[in-house]
């Protein structure tokens, strides 16, 4: 299919405003990347200007090693799936998926074999034959997604294309297309602000805030070892706690000291080089909702103010030194108090 560079990308708006910032990034051949970021971080501009939707002010876009930032959007190979699907309303459901392929003068037999297996793909096959007035909003947005995806691209991007979904859809929606992407081979660019779909969908994901990637790896990497306290809180459900400490250090071992509670780290000094210039320091540690367990004699007492129930799950919402946390935790487990 394609690899994809973007070599220090930058976007600036004729109001001054800045919405992309030095963006490096690389897209293997047949990878699904995903760009993950909260509402203006820059992720739909970034994607605008692969596709040739936007200029670029400074950088280059390469696709397989050649700079495409002057060549036309009609010839860059490139299919885009937007928040928001134009579908022309004269035409049937299996006429507008098909209709990329009528402009690029395929054979009609060829056509109809693959609307026909992009809409069982999307679950559309009972609507073909409708226009897109009768259709739900969700119907309207997956005929948009099998429009975008029926022409096997170089590359494929996708702006946040099942955010008007339902969750029991979006969450049935995300296998399929991820199966869709494994057997078409696109190479994928995947923008959204859901960490879940993030996650899920990524081989890897790219975090960004305020026009920059500020991480980039697969997503067991960002989950486990975020570069600052913005990736620890945005990629996770519920967010990591965050609580101010004091590194202590001596001859009974490492601790960490929040608030009335010590911590012992000993078993995990090791993986912090130069932690002896930081004793007697203020730092900020993160704690997985999930990282908590009970125990009749814990290094932590919890105060517990009100907990909710999701599903097989609980989040406990409680007090520790002032400041509230979240405890997940298995409803297994006793309720707490």
């Amino acid at each position: 299919m394609a690899t994809l560079e973007l070599r220090g990308l930058n976007k600036t708006f004729d109001d001054g405003t800045q919405a992309v910032r030095d963006v490096d990034l690389t897209v293997a051949d047949g990878e699904l990347s995903v760009i993950v970021g909260p509402s203006g971080c820059g992720k739909t501009t970034l994607l605008r200007m692969v596709a040739g939707l936007e200029e670029v002010t400074a950088g280059d876009v390469v696709v397989d090693g050649n700079r495409i930032n002057d060549v036309r959007v009609d010839r860059r190979d490139i299919a885009m799936a937007f928040q928001h699907h134009a579908l022309y309303p004269h035409m049937t459901v299996a006429e507008n998926i098909g209709f990329p392929l009528h402009v690029d003068r395929v054979h009609q037999t060829v056509i109809e074999r693959r609307v026909a297996d992009t809409a069982r793909d999307l679950r559309l096959e009972e609507v073909l034959d409708r226009r897109p007035a009768q259709l739900s909003g969700g119907q309207r947005q997956r005929t948009g997604l099998a429009r975008s995806i029926i022409r096997h691209p170089r590359l494929l991007l996708m702006d946040e294309p099942m955010s008007n979904l339902d969750t029991k859809l979006r969450t049935s929606l995300r296998s399929q297309l991820l199966a869709i992407q494994r057997r078409v081979g696109s190479t994928t660019v995947y923008v959204t602000h859901d960490q879940v779909e993030a996650m899920t969908l990524g081989d890897r994901v790219a975090v960004m805030r305020a026009g920059r990637v500020v991480q980039c790896g697969s997503p067991i990497e960002i989950y486990r070892r975020p570069v600052d306290t913005y990736v620890a809180q945005f990629m996770g459900s519920p967010p990591m706690n965050l609580l101010d400490a004091v590194v202590e250090g001596g001859a009974d071992g490492w601790v960490l000291r929040i608030g009335r509670h010590r911590m012992s780290i000993d078993d995990v000094a090791g993986r912090w080089p130069g932690l002896d210039q930081l004793v007697d320091r203020r730092v900020v540690v993160g704690i997985r909702p999930e990282a908590f367990q009970r125990a009749p004699h814990g290094e932590f007492e919890l105060s517990v103010r009100y907990h909710e129930h999701v599903g097989a799950a609980q989040w406990v919402h409680a007090l520790i030194g002032g400041r509230v946390i979240r405890v997940a935790e298995a409803l297994s487990a006793e309720p707490a108090d």
